[in-house]
């Protein structure tokens, strides 16, 4: 079964089409997976809770107001691999779009850490209207994955785009989603990640802003797809990746520079992620410096260009990724940089754009190559922005 031992969230909205929920938990259930049932008030007027219940073998939750429904929609929204919200009306669209935590469901969500599917309902001018639309990329900018509607026959009798998609397609989207395409079995991939620290004395650093959250985002993407990732990652406070991810702690970018090195002979390729300290201090005070009356200079010298090391190093077979932020002049800079240090590929990001750079968990790519034009990807949670990166990667292998 593919969906054996997972756990799934399915959130009913208040749709005409929520009776096609009872199809849908029983395809869940019958594909192996644990199924727990969260209702809008709205939805229990279509479809009765109870037989929900029944179908799905847990309780269903449809009030956050209730002892069980508050003590459960945090824990909820740890235990699932996958939130499916389906039917999701154009009210609930707007409430996860923008955070209105009035009912069972959208607190769930609010506090998932699992992926999020969304499979709209209803009319076509509802569908349609530019209200809707925007909510709709709303939620896939934060990472939510759309299920499209299906065109046809709608219950106001007319035709067209609306109708919620089929709960065999529905299922099958987890399904697929769930156990992705082991593409990249038999390779092995090093990510750096994070930032780096370069000592002045036993207190200060220099450093920068990043938190390692793309990084670890392609590392993920890449064990998911069945590599064998080796994620070097600079001192950050996010949690590093699970199983199927080795994680190797550095603290330097000579420490970063070292580990690459150590594996990129036995790697096929490697997606330079970290934002690495050009600049370290010439000497390494043993002493805290003591503030004087004067000012203090400090001497810096470069750190390893870990990217040229790999570019000048690499074989025929092994592919190269790397990352330019950038203020001005990105497109540019980071052409010079994919020639001078022997990339195949160059993500270009700037710090000019909203939501895109350090901390924050979205981001905004243009993936150049040696030749052809620069793909530009819109503004999208790191997760989706990873995707693209790794199938860039496959690309290369079979180029």
């Amino acid at each position: 079964m593919l969906l054996t031992g997972k756990r799934i969230l399915l959130g009913i909205s208040g749709s005409i089409a929520a009776y096609k929920a009872a199809v849908l938990v029983r395809g869940f259930v019958k594909a192996g997976a644990e199924v727990q049932v969260l209702m809008t008030p709205a939805a229990t007027k279509f479809i009765s809770p109870l037989t929900l219940a029944t179908l799905s073998k847990r309780p269903v939750y449809h009030s956050v107001t209730d002892g069980a429904g508050w003590n459960n929609h945090v824990e909820l929204g740890l235990w699932a691999d996958a939130f499916v919200v389906a039917p999701a009306t154009a009210s609930t669209l707007a409430k996860m779009a923008t955070g209105q935590s009035d009912n069972m469901l959208v607190a769930t969500y609010l506090s998932a850490r699992c992926p999020v599917w969304f499979a709209p309902a209803m009319d076509l001018d509802m569908w349609a209207h530019p209200a809707t639309q925007a909510n709709v990329r709303t939620l896939q900018g934060y990472g939510n994955h759309l299920i499209d509607v299906a065109h046809g026959e709608l219950a106001s009798g007319l035709v067209g785009a609306g109708r919620l998609a089929e709960p065999e397609d529905i299922v099958a989207v987890i399904s697929e989603a769930l156990n992705p395409p082991q593409t990249l079995a038999g390779r092995k991939v090093l990510v750096t990640a994070g930032p780096t620290r370069e000592a002045l004395d036993p207190v200060r650093f220099l450093t920068n802003h990043s938190t390692g959250k793309m990084g670890i985002a392609l590392a993920k993407v890449l064990a998911a797809r069945g590599a064998e990732t080796v994620l070097i990652l600079g001192p950050t406070n996010q949690p590093p990746p699970g199983a199927g991810v080795t994680t190797v702690r550095v603290t330097t970018a000579a420490e970063m520079c070292a580990a690459a090195l150590h594996h990129w002979p036995t790697a096929d390729a490697a997606i330079l992620a970290a934002a690495v300290a050009d600049y370290r201090p010439a000497t390494r005070a043993d002493r805290k410096l003591k503030k004087g009356d004067g000012e203090l200079t400090l001497r810096l010298e470069r750190t390893p260009d870990i990217a040229a090391r790999l570019g000048a190093d690499k074989a025929p077979h092994q592919r190269l990724i790397g990352f330019a932020l950038e203020t001005d002049n990105g497109p540019a800079n980071a052409r010079r940089k994919l020639t001078r240090k022997n990339l195949d590929a160059i993500a270009l990001n700037s710090l000019r754009d909203a939501g895109a750079g350090f901390g924050h968990d979205t981001n905004r790519i243009t993936l150049l190559r040696p030749q052809g034009e620069p793909q530009a990807f819109p503004l999208a949670s790191k997760a989706v922005v990873a995707g693209h990166l790794v199938d860039a990667l496959e690309s290369l292998f079979e180029n």
